[in-house]
């Protein structure tokens, strides 16, 4: 993998990309663009300026008209960018015309997200899953435009294979992959008693959008140091740790976040990973309440655990970040329909969220009504435990769980 280190000296301007498409509003297209912009800054790099157009369907040829390619080009120049940053999937074609027409470095959105992952990738694993992903986004792009020696100059969308893979044929290309995904054949084999061995343990995983707040809750829940920041995919290799609430233990296992539009390549590399999610006996799904699109957030968050495992499983809502969460109190003569912006966290709380499942709206950076979540998944664990282990069961009496917590 290409050495990166990243400065402040090092960031480098870029221009985003959306098309609004006939299936997304406005304010979708918005909120898609400000998670682009996170991304690129999580990258290292600086947006500088946005485009959009409204188009039935992406062009086959640029992605966007014409006309919008001249404006692009024209803020391209003016703002000096090195980059160039689409909302989506390029195909090999596109890629190659918009860097022939704008002369810059071309990155759409599952480049960017591979770029993200191979800048976070720490131990062997993550290193060789997100290696696996970036061979087989390149081997259909092998003809781009540009040359391996941009590849020397660093910046966003090059911590890939180096340069004098670049210049290979196809063929080595595929010898790297077999060899990687024998790599991750072993990897998978490793993990997979790394989880046998922990027993028959309760198990619990922790789910959700990047950047909710899993790895916070996970580091009170355990009083353990795992990275938490606010950016996306901090954390990439899966964390188990052993919990104890009251006088139970059971392991809580902080997962890879998930995220609109995850490159299947990934979904694919990091089958270890989100194993830990199908084993789980129960799933904690952590939303960002304080963000905007929480709603979309969780629906995209359910989309692909349906696609990871189609069994049922107990499901723990936990609403966090509520010390974030603001909103415009609407006047009594205010006639304007009701939406999230201004609804209190009370009102937010009799919707539909309360209902069906186990629900509860936390600080984990704070630490507010953490007890109320520790009962929560005590009695939930408990349940599971007793039916494993019945003949313990007089190890965990009726009692008040909060009763044996340690502040």
């Amino acid at each position: 993998m290409g050495k990166h280190i990243s400065t402040s000296q090092e960031r480098e301007k870029v221009i985003l990309v959306g098309i609004k498409t006939p299936d997304i509003t406005s304010t979708q297209l918005e909120e898609y663009l400000d998670e682009l912009a996170f991304l690129a800054e999580t990258a290292g790099g600086i947006p500088v300026k946005r485009y959009t157009q409204n188009l039935t369907m992406p062009d086959n040829k640029y992605f966007v008209g014409s006309g919008k390619l001249d404006e692009i080009l024209e803020g391209v120049k003016v703002h000096e960018v090195a980059s160039v940053i689409f909302d989506d999937e390029l195909t090999p074609s596109q890629l190659r015309n918009l860097e022939r027409e704008l002369k810059v470095r071309i990155l759409d959105r599952t480049n960017l997200i591979l770029d993200i992952f191979a800048k976070n990738a720490k131990t062997a694993a993550a290193k060789t899953q997100v290696e696996l992903a970036q061979y087989q986004y390149l081997l259909p792009r092998l003809t781009r435009m540009w040359t391996h020696l941009e590849r020397q100059r660093g910046g966003i969308g090059m911590r890939g294979p180096g340069e004098k893979e670049i210049e290979t044929d196809r063929r080595i290309i595929r010898d790297k992959l077999a060899k990687l995904k024998q790599d991750l054949v072993k990897i998978d084999k490793q993990k997979s008693t790394q989880r046998k061995n922990r027993g028959k343990l309760v198990r619990v995983a922790l789910v959700g959008y990047t950047n909710v707040g899993k790895s916070t809750l996970m580091n009170t829940l355990s009083k353990s140091d795992v990275l938490a920041e606010n950016k996306l995919f901090a954390t990439l290799d899966t964390t188990v740790r052993k919990v104890v609430i009251g006088n139970l233990p059971f392991l809580v296992a902080d997962t890879v976040g998930f995220i609109r539009k995850l490159p299947h390549h990934l979904v694919d590399s990091f089958k270890s990973t989100l194993d830990e999610v199908r084993e789980a006996d129960i799933l904690i799904h952590v939303v960002d309440v304080s963000h905007s699109g929480f709603e979309n957030q969780i629906e995209i968050v359910n989309q692909t655990l349906r696609e990871l495992d189609k069994t049922e499983k107990k499901m723990i809502m936990v609403f966090n970040k509520i010390d974030a969460y603001s909103y415009t109190k609407k006047e009594e003569d205010d006639l304007t329909p009701v939406t999230q912006d201004n609804l209190s966290l009370d009102d937010l709380k009799k919707t539909w969220m309360a209902k069906g499942v186990d629900t509860v709206f936390i600080s984990a950076k704070n630490k507010d009504n953490l007890d109320a979540f520790k009962e929560i998944a005590y009695n939930e664990v408990r349940k599971i435990h007793t039916a494993r282990f019945p003949f313990n069961d007089f190890l965990y009496p009726n009692i008040n769980p909060l009763d044996l917590i340690e502040d």
